[in-house]
């Protein structure tokens, strides 16, 4: 039995989009749909000069999904981009279809994705803050929601209920939040004061974030080929080849056009990398439009203010990459397959040898019986080598330390 939606496609191609963006744009609606579980049957676009304010279509094209609505029986039209509530008043009220837009289809994987109850409690505020100014006039479309894309969480809550009821769950909502965040900050706090050194994942999704997570950190989140695999922040520890032990952190992936209300809504989420001392940015080579999605995860970052955060781009999937990929020139990047032992391993020595740029080098002697200092020097600094000295009865140690840790002070003591 085939449970999956049945979904037409619909884009409005604007004078300032150029043809290979817009049709990079569509593909990525259509991967979207796929991770919501919906099945595409038709695409249909329109080049205009601008968006019909009343249908975001013109007429003819209406009249035309009118037609196809009874050749194809299709459940869901979605359209990329945001509609305005008229327009999608407009719509639905000619179309026996539910119509949904870009944005409520990405909130609706997230609702799908969300695992801890800071996720969830994430998505539904963006859910709800998106559906409030829709309100005026929706009730029989309010009423259709409980199944299908883009009417999960709060959608099966009772959403036909007025404006302070949805007013007086987002003020709840932000109070549970604010304190989640309070907790987080408290445990960053925490691990700031144990001077843990902490490496961000970040990039495009569905680049294979959490695969290298997996691999580097043995660790076990969800792995999928699909769009927001990975919407929770998991922290792992991660043990350097040379003991070295620092702490990485899998973050939600970031896509094109993210709605304002989930930048918003998942700024402490992202706040992780805020905080991180080395960020991680993985890029799908085999993507066509990869060098789009990296321009994608810089805006955003800026738009969080990460700066000056050292960083190491890691294009991954060379095994599928075109002869055409050429990586950016301007920044410290590595070529890997994720699933490749060997460079799993080439990349935690590119990332050691990235973290050192910042770090200062020691040659130390340690007396015999200083077994806990060099149990710490191991974990705590980048220890290259060390060797025992017979005649002085000392261990020769020669490694890389941060000016600011805590062993720093014992360090150029010694």
């Amino acid at each position: 039995m085939n449970d999956k939606e049945r979904v037409l496609l619909l884009g409005c191609q604007l004078p300032y989009i150029d043809d290979e963006h817009f049709q990079y744009s569509m593909e990525e609606l259509s991967s979207l749909t796929k991770t919501a579980n919906g099945e595409v049957v038709m695409v249909v676009t329109q080049k205009r000069d601008k968006v019909h304010s009343a249908t975001y279509i013109g007429k003819g094209k209406v009249e035309e999904l009118i037609t196809l609505e009874e050749e194809l029986e299709f459940d869901v039209i979605i359209v990329n981009d945001e509609l305005s509530p008229s327009q999608n008043r407009n719509l639905s009220s000619m179309l026996n279809a539910r119509v949904i837009d870009r944005t409520q289809l990405i909130l609706d994987i997230f609702a799908q994705r969300a695992r801890s109850k800071e996720g969830k409690l994430q998505v539904e505020l963006a859910q709800l803050q998106y559906l409030l100014p829709r309100l005026g006039g929706k009730g029989i479309e309010l009423s259709r929601l409980g199944g299908g894309i883009g009417t999960r969480g709060p959608g099966e809550t009772k959403l036909e209920s007025d404006r302070r009821h949805i007013n007086r769950r987002i003020d709840d909502i932000k109070r549970q939040l604010q304190n989640i965040v309070k907790h987080r900050g408290q445990y960053r706090e925490r691990r700031k004061r144990n001077q843990v050194y902490q490496i961000a994942l970040v990039g495009y999704t569905n680049a294979g974030k959490s695969t290298i997570f997996n691999r580097l950190t043995e660790a076990n989140t969800f792995e999928e080929n699909l769009l927001f695999a990975t919407l929770d922040p998991t922290t792992r520890q991660l043990t350097l080849s040379n003991g070295y032990q620092a702490l990485l952190t899998d973050t939600v992936g970031f896509i094109q056009d993210l709605p304002t209300s989930l930048v918003a809504a998942f700024r402490s989420t992202l706040e992780e990398v805020v905080e991180a001392d080395f960020i991680l940015h993985v890029v799908d080579s085999s993507d066509p439009d990869y060098m789009n999605h990296q321009k994608t995860v810089h805006s955003l970052l800026n738009e969080l203010g990460v700066k000056d955060v050292p960083s190491l781009t890691v294009y991954n999937k060379k095994d599928r990459m075109p002869d055409s990929f050429i990586p950016s020139t301007n920044e410290e990047s590595i070529v890997i397959s994720a699933l490749n032992k060997e460079d799993q391993l080439l990349l935690v020595r590119k990332i050691e040898e990235v973290m050192k740029q910042k770090m200062e080098p020691y040659n130390i002697s340690l007396p015999s019986d200083s077994g806990k200092l060099l149990a710490a020097l191991k974990k705590e600094t980048i220890l290259e080598k060390t060797t025992f000295n017979e005649v002085k009865e000392a261990y020769e140690c020669k490694g890389f330390y941060f000016k600011d840790s805590r062993l720093s002070e014992t360090i150029e003591k010694l």
